[in-house]
């Protein structure tokens, strides 16, 4: 759907550029600590007695969602190194726009004769994109969400809009607890890991405002190294 979309926008603009889905195989450590803890909520919602039997039946997990009714339950564990890094990064140099890592990538891990085991889990779509960008040495990376700038004290009268930040900075509002673990800390956690591993600059604002974000540097939040 993306990739069709993006050719019909591209055609209308009279933007000659191929697009290519690459369905993108991303390495997990198989003892990552999420793997016994479970935690990322998946699927549809269920009632407590059609959960239980589920999770007999199929071997699932099963939750409580907030007080609402039960999901299943599945590991969401760090993004190492994504597979098809030297395909992509080829396609990218002549030119080709490429759709990677759909849905944070399928999780796999390494065996012991180096071949590859998949693993049921969901990786996170910001860790993983952070982790594509370090992989195919990208400069810049841009995270789109449904804000235009970074805040702290995010949604109260003392919301601060943040211009820039240096990774110094954002692992100090993070600690503090400015970054939501289910909204704004994922995306500032890759954007620290992407810096620390080479990269030069994310960016983090709405869609209606990244051009002006990367062209005009009017809108969203700059972090850098220093």
């Amino acid at each position: 759907m993306i990739e069709q979309s993006l050719q019909n926008r591209l055609k209308k603009e009279g933007i000659r550029r191929d697009v290519v889905t690459i369905v993108t195989q991303v390495i997990v450590d198989k003892d990552d600590p999420s793997i016994k803890e479970p935690s990322k909520f998946i699927g549809q919602f269920y009632k407590r007695q059609e959960a239980k039997r589920l999770a007999k039946e199929r071997g699932w997990v099963t939750k409580e969602d907030r007080g609402k009714m039960w999901r299943r339950v599945v590991p969401s564990p760090i993004p190492l190194e994504i597979v098809e890094k030297k395909t992509i990064k080829s396609l990218v140099e002549k030119g080709i726009i490429v759709i990677a890592a759909g849905g944070g990538g399928i999780p796999a891990h390494v065996e012991k004769n180096e071949t590859l085991e998949g693993v049921d889990a969901v990786i996170d779509k910001d860790r993983a994109s952070a982790i594509l960008a370090r992989d195919i040495k990208a400069e810049m990376l841009l995270i789109l969400t449904d804000v235009e700038k970074v805040a702290l004290n995010f949604g109260t009268l003392l919301q601060i809009d943040l211009d820039k930040l240096t990774v110094k900075e954002a692992k100090k509002y993070l600690k503090e607890g400015h970054f939501p673990p289910g909204s704004m800390g994922p995306k500032i956690d890759a954007a620290i890991q992407f810096l620390e591993s080479g990269g030069k600059e994310v960016i983090i604002s709405s869609i209606p405002k990244a051009y002006d974000a990367v062209k005009k540097k009017t809108a969203g939040t700059r972090i850098v190294l220093k």
